[in-house]
């Protein structure tokens, strides 16, 4: 069959009509915030900060990208839970859990369905220090992530049904964990190494007050710490003029809660003598010291306010604990000291200690930009075929931090591990010495640090936490160009002064408070173990 051109001409005609879009109106306004792509500008002159009335902070990064992010971050954490109050201890956990629910202006199916429409990732965490509520979506969907976001944050229902969901999923996430000891000893370490207290709270709530905690717990930890004054609402790839007067609109009718603090008292009078799980008992042991005919009044007295937990700084004690447990194959050791706070100077030199002892796994896929080139990969995992695990961890808050190794080893080596990290940790404390850290070893450490640094942020999660963060602890973004000056200030002096500093107390905590003293947890088969902190001790680690 032959076809004509003329016939040809009117298909094509019709077809590319039918591919044209349909013209309708728009069903609801356009997306205030613009698309951005690149920029030649620095991006330290591309963050701004704001502050409303109410003191919600809001700062952004304007760094262009195909994607955007977003972020509320609460000033609050594990650290500010008080274990005196019936159910409130580990009470983060949960009301991590309980995001992204039902709420006053969403049910639980219509939160979701938001979700799925605005796509993207949508997550929420807790910490010590903080809860995150955080997104990376498309730049037209910022404006809808920034509704969800707010409304889970300031309007949850907290349902006592859906509490009882969370709390069911979360006894069997803890019971998990807790056969996990790579995930579990580090939240032992921290108990040990703060004595229960500030940032020894638990992480994971106790399955003792799993139990016996309500939504009103919940309400009153909201009502107390999510505040205007703790609140920092963060972006990166959006324009700020735009997200501030968003932030404005669903954060600006917020008010601090001056009757936080007189709750707090009433409710530590209501739960006086209830020890809500085992963090209380340097609780327990305060009362044991007050007269059998004091009231329940006077005892409440004793517990701290609400300003006196929000204001209380992190006390390093430091100890010790050994749980045997025969079933495992490998001997799990931890060696802790205490680090140095987000805001101490000397915090570079450390996270580049940090990078050069190194370490990982005895099996590890890649080559020498994994690490393989570091002291604890050349001096321990390929020295010592028993050695499953030897990697350096360093972790850091507002006011105190720890410092030290972890090392997974074959039960028969356990009578040699503690002196293998113990001797690690003196070289790097030795100039000069056989073994003491070179000038090559250095600049690779730092130049791995920067690398990592930089990688790290070009996820537009990171890139928004980072923003978040810094804001709330500095009050400012320390950029990426000046972290990176940092780095490359460390010298060999510095390191050595600071890996003395930590590790070899002269007679007290390198920040001030605390003991000076070293944090020991180790787990498994423990036969052959010995006295840790006695042996670190002679050799000149810790008090």
């Amino acid at each position: 069959m032959t076809i004509s051109a003329s016939s040809a001409a009117k298909a094509l005609s019709s077809a590319a009509q039918m591919q044209k879009p349909r013209q309708s109106k728009l069903s609801s306004p356009l997306n205030p915030f613009k698309k951005q792509y690149s920029s030649h500008v620095p991006s330290s002159s591309l963050v701004s900060v704001s502050t409303l009335p109410n003191g919600v902070r809001v700062a952004t990064d304007g760094t262009p990208g195909h994607f955007s992010s977003l972020g509320i971050y609460i000033d609050t954490g594990s650290r500010f839970e008080r274990p005196w109050i019936q159910g409130e201890s580990g009470v983060s956990h949960l009301i991590d859990r309980m995001a992204f629910k039902s709420t006053s202006q969403r049910s639980s199916d219509e939160m979701i369905r938001d979700m799925e429409k605005a796509g993207g990732n949508i997550m929420c965490s807790s910490s010590r220090e903080t809860i995150m509520y955080q997104a990376a979506t498309y730049g037209h969907s910022v404006s809808d992530v920034l509704s969800i976001l707010s409304d889970t944050v300031l309007n949850p229902r907290l349902t006592e049904e859906e509490l009882l969901e969370q709390k069911e999923a979360a006894a069997w996430e803890i019971n998990e964990i807790w056969n996990k000891p790579e995930m579990i000893i580090p939240e032992m370490l921290h108990s040990v190494a703060y004595n229960n207290a500030t940032l020894g709270n638990p992480l994971l709530c106790p399955m003792e007050s799993l139990q016996v905690m309500t939504s009103e717990n919940l309400q009153n930890f909201r009502q107390a710490w999510f505040t205007p004054e703790r609140i920092v609402v963060a972006g990166a790839g959006v324009e700020h003029q735009a997200l501030l007067e968003r932030v404005e609109s669903l954060f600006g009718h917020l008010t601090g809660n001056s009757s936080a603090d007189s709750a707090s008292a009433s409710a530590s009078s209501s739960s006086s003598g209830r020890s809500s799980s085992s963090r209380s008992n340097s609780i327990s042991s305060l009362l044991s010291s007050v007269s059998s005919a004091s009231t329940a009044s006077s005892v409440a007295q004793i517990y701290p306010t609400q300003a006196e937990v929000a204001q209380a700084q992190a006390l390093y004690t430091g100890g010790e604990l050994y749980e045997e447990r025969g079933d495992m194959d490998f001997t799990h050791l931890y060696v802790a000291f205490e680090g140095l706070s987000i805001r101490d100077d000397d915090i570079y030199a450390l996270a580049t200690l940090q990078m050069l002892l190194g370490g990982g796994g005895s099996f590890s896929a890649g080559g020498p930009g994994k690490g393989m080139y570091s002291r604890l990969y050349s001096n321990v995992l390929n020295q010592h075929h028993a050695v499953d695990f030897c990697a350096a961890f360093h972790h850091c808050y507002a006011d105190s931090g720890l410092f030290g190794i972890a090392a997974s080893v074959d039960p028969s080596f356990n009578r040699h591990i503690p002196g293998i990290i113990a001797n690690e940790l003196n070289l790097v404390c030795s100039p000069g010495v056989t073994g003491s850290i070179k000038a090559q070893e250095l600049q690779r450490a730092k130049n791995q640090l920067k690398s990592s640094l930089v990688m790290a942020l070009e996820s537009r999660v990171v890139q928004v936490e980072d923003v978040g963060r810094q804001v709330q602890v500095h009050g400012r973004r320390v950029s990426v160009e000046e972290m990176c000056e940092k780095i490359d200030e460390v010298d060999l002096e510095q390191l050595t002064r600071v890996a003395r500093r930590v590790l070899r107390p002269e007679n007290a905590s390198v920040n001030v408070l605390g003991s000076g003293q070293s944090s020991v947890v180790a787990m498994g088969n423990l036969n052959g173990m010995g006295d840790v902190r006695t042996m670190l001790r002679n050799r000149g680690l810790g008090l």
